[in-house]
């Protein structure tokens, strides 16, 4: 059977919901194994367990995380080889993409990144172009190296907690060009992460700084709030919420773009959501052409009604 080695970067207390879905993922195309660049607690660790996974691989050092991605890159090289692993699956965000960039160069081998669906065979789906094309590819030299966006893959329910058996694996970091010295935990919102909600509603220029509205929708449906880079570089949200080209991508089951033009740039980001609602004053805003569903209309007048209907019926 082909051992598939998941990474897993900044464990939480808990398992989230998008290394489920990798877990998930990584149980059904072979043996999972789980390379882990940090230290983790036993909760996290049992919630590993309970996927299959009898083994996780830690560096020798805990320098490697002070090194930026270049030191993980090589701890998970080192880990690929300590394995055998055939696949290697990671999260997708601009850190994993860039560690499976280098990983990629070190083993000489084939990197996907945005996947939204594999076949049996290891055939890969991504958007591309900004989302103007959807492609089918697979990698053709080495082990192949994919990052998977989160909601892609339906995460299984787990087994019984179970602590797997760790394994220390020796490694060389590269000469640190630049060093991490602190880090400052972000605030909690009591909101999911905006890489990982099923629902999202982003809003842009047209809110004019005002995103209550939009939080108010987001705690009624569970979600996230997100924002254009429009609202974030005007100070009016912080600028971990974009989504966009220069922002997060994101590929939630449901969308709401508020007062969003839907240039090109915000596409990049969101495209691939399975269902698009757009709300907008101007009837040929760009955002209506890849919208599922449309709304023309102010949005501070849209919005609490959405909001007020969907508490009365508990949704």
């Amino acid at each position: 059977m082909t051992t598939v080695l998941v990474f897993l970067d900044h464990p939480g207390a808990s398992l989230a919901k998008s290394e489920r879905e990798l877990l998930s993922l990584a149980a059904s195309l072979g043996d999972p194994v789980v390379a882990l660049a940090d230290g983790a607690g036993q909760a996290y660790l049992d919630g590993v367990g309970s996927y299959g996974v009898r083994e996780y691989y830690r560096p020798d050092t805990e320098a490697v995380s002070e090194v930026l991605v270049a030191g993980k890159a090589a701890f998970l090289t080192e880990a690929v080889r300590a394995t055998g692993a055939g696949i290697v699956l990671l999260g997708n965000s601009y850190e994993a993409k860039e560690i499976a960039a280098r990983l990629g160069v070190r083993l000489g081998s084939g990197v996907i990144t945005d996947v939204v669906a594999l076949d049996a065979d290891l055939a890969a789906t991504k958007s591309d172009f900004a989302g103007s094309y959807t492609v089918t590819c697979r990698v053709t030299s080495g082990v192949p190296i994919l990052t998977v966006k989160p909601n892609s893959f339906e995460a299984v329910e787990a087994g019984l907690p179970t602590s797997p058996r760790e394994v220390r694996i020796p490694v060389e970091l590269p000469a640190a060009a630049a060093r991490v010295t602190g880090r400052v935990d972000k605030p909690v919102s009591g909101r999911p992460e905006l890489a990982e909600a099923r629902v999202i509603v982003a809003g842009g220029r047209g809110v004019d700084g005002d995103f209550g509205p939009l939080e108010d929708l987001a705690d009624a449906l569970g979600g996230a709030v997100g924002a254009s880079r429009a609202a974030t570089d005007a100070g009016w949200i912080e600028h971990s919420a974009q989504i966009g080209q220069t922002g997060k991508t994101v590929s939630p089951q449901l969308y709401i773009s508020v007062g969003i033009s839907g240039a090109i740039q915000q596409k990049a980001g969101m495209q691939t959501s399975k269902v698009i609602v757009a709300i907008n004053k101007d009837a040929d805003s760009p955002v209506f052409e890849i919208a599922d569903f449309g709304i023309v209309g102010d949005l501070f007048s849209v919005l609490p009604q959405a909001t007020e209907e969907i508490r009365k019926r508990g949704l």
